[in-house]
């Protein structure tokens, strides 16, 4: 799943680690989020939007990924 964690945190001048600390994962877990290796909860989401001060659907691109989502599945017809 495709997020803006990446962009949001080095905005926001966070080392990975700080990030994590902050949300209360482990480096590896924003690590993976940031290469769309790993879909975020939702609590984790939820948590990750306070933190940057957006939207959950902003944070995880859900309109986006939606469509790209919706355009498998057409491929698939």
């Amino acid at each position: 799943m495709k997020t803006r964690v990446k962009e949001l945190r080095t905005a926001a001048g966070m080392t990975q680690q700080q990030l994590a600390d902050l949300v209360h994962v482990s480096s590896r877990t924003i690590i993976s989020l940031e290469k769309e290796q790993y879909s975020p909860s939702l609590m984790l989401a939820y948590r990750l939007a306070l933190v940057f001060g957006v939207a959950v659907e902003d944070l995880c691109c859900l309109e986006e990924n939606l469509k790209a989502e919706d355009q498998k599945y057409e491929d698939l017809s």
